[in-house]
């Protein structure tokens, strides 16, 4: 039977390249947050980001059923930043009999701090298609991100 796989973490922790890793473990499909919203909107989602982010979630979770109905194991990469969304999460997979992991990538402050820089120097040099992260979105994301106990996480991956 196909698994989800969802992966919690600060942005620029690792997530992604993780997701990378699982999905040629497990020859899985990884539905992206980030890779849709940048694909539309690129760095200009300004004041609608969040309504926008709501939205393809919601798309995701529906789209990952799909997949899965097909035997074929999702990697959801979005960070899950609060304990009610990982929570809503596994009711939501739960409620449908459907097996999952959730895996968080810790990250010490100051490599976290090292990654965002170093992030935003490919960005500038077009050698990413990430997120450029300025200091106020910083401060918003250290303040909105809830670190899951150890009880919710069934893998735990020190970065």
């Amino acid at each position: 039977m196909a698994k989800v796989f969802m992966i919690c973490g600060k942005l620029c922790s690792g997530k992604s390249t993780y997701a990378e890793t699982l999905r040629k473990k497990h020859s899985a499909v990884i539905l992206s947050v980030d890779e849709i919203m940048l694909t539309i909107f690129g760095q200009n989602a300004g004041e609608k980001h969040d309504d926008y982010l709501k939205k393809t979630q919601e798309y995701l979770y529906r789209k990952s059923l799909d997949i899965l109905e097909r035997n074929t194991h999702v990697i959801l990469d979005w960070g899950f930043p609060a304990k009610k969304e990982r929570d809503f999460a596994k009711n939501f997979y739960h409620a449908k009999n459907i097996p999952f992991e959730f895996y968080y990538i810790d990250i010490h402050d100051a490599e976290w701090h090292n990654r965002i820089k170093k992030r935003n120097q490919d960005v500038l040099a077009g050698k990413a298609n990430a997120y450029y992260v300025v200091d106020e979105l910083i401060a918003k994301l250290d303040s909105v991100f809830e670190k899951p106990d150890r009880t919710e996480i069934d893998v735990w991956i020190q970065n």
